[in-house]
């Protein structure tokens, strides 16, 4: 991708967090950009913040016919779909071992079948302008965690399911992108969990305890956005955590044992 003039860009859950950031780093860079979003008051919001120059599409990547009804709104104003990034996603705090059946269920819905949903409705549209799909996991995508609920478990499938289209599409010329990041920054960290009581203080604070350092929201935008560029297949933030994935494939109980030092479970 030479240049972002002209290309238009589609975020699902754009009207907050990393979503919202890459809406403005994308409508900055020059891309006519689209935003789908359930709440129509977010909506107007992010396009109030952007002057207009983002358009918002209610829709619900839950629903089959919510989100074929949002594409073929994009379709009829812009003509096509350069990037489409799923980016809606949830968290939680408490233990595996605790969790029902039906919260796994309603995780491995929101966490990884709307992208699936998503990317079956929009794929054409990628194989007809060559495209990019790019998947906002998690660095849970990638490994287990303290007090992490069922929330790794239900983004480690869009790293399976990343691959598995990268291999498939490359024919095509759609370049597909996996971006793990880390914590971000963000203004409710520390609090917006609400935990039983049989979990530490320590389970309510960023990746559940560990010490990691939490990404600017508008810098991690940026580079999505030149990974992009570049064609990259996989962005993982910060660059440390790729030596853990790396040793955790090599020897499970060392990368165990890393990821029981950096975490905070007094």
């Amino acid at each position: 991708m030479q240049s972002w003039n002209n290309k238009v860009v589609v975020i699902t859950g754009g009207t907050a967090g990393i979503g919202k950031a890459l809406a403005l780093a994308s409508q900055q860079a020059g891309a006519q950009t689209v935003v789908i979003a359930r709440s129509t008051d977010g909506l107007k919001a992010m396009e109030e913040q952007a002057d207009g120059k983002i358009h918002g599409v209610q829709g619900d990547v839950t629903e089959d016919d919510s989100i074929q009804s949002a594409i073929g709104e994009v379709i009829e104003k812009f003509g096509r779909i350069d990037v489409w990034i799923n980016n809606v996603g949830k968290s939680c705090r408490g233990e595996a071992r605790s969790t029902t059946v039906e919260e796994f269920r309603d995780f491995l819905d929101f966490n990884f079948l709307t992208a699936v949903r998503c990317t079956n409705a929009v794929l054409k549209y990628l194989i007809e302008s060559k495209g990019t799909l790019v998947n906002i996991g998690s660095l849970a995508s990638k490994t287990g965690g303290f007090y992490m609920g069922p929330y790794p478990a239900s983004k480690f499938p869009l790293a399976g399911y990343s691959h598995q289209l990268r291999l498939e599409l490359e024919a095509d010329g759609v370049g597909v992108l996996l971006v793990c990041p880390g914590p971000v920054a963000r203004k409710d960290s520390g609090t917006r969990y609400n935990i039983n009581q049989s979990l530490p203080e320590a389970a309510t604070l960023p990746a559940g305890g560990v010490k990691i350092g939490r990404l600017c929201p508008d810098k991690l935008a940026e580079k999505v956005l030149r990974a992009i560029e570049k064609g990259k297949k996989e962005l993982i933030l910060p660059k440390l955590a790729r030596w853990l994935f790396a040793i955790s494939q090599l020897s499970p109980r060392f990368g165990d044992q890393i990821i029981k030092r950096k975490s905070n479970r007094s």
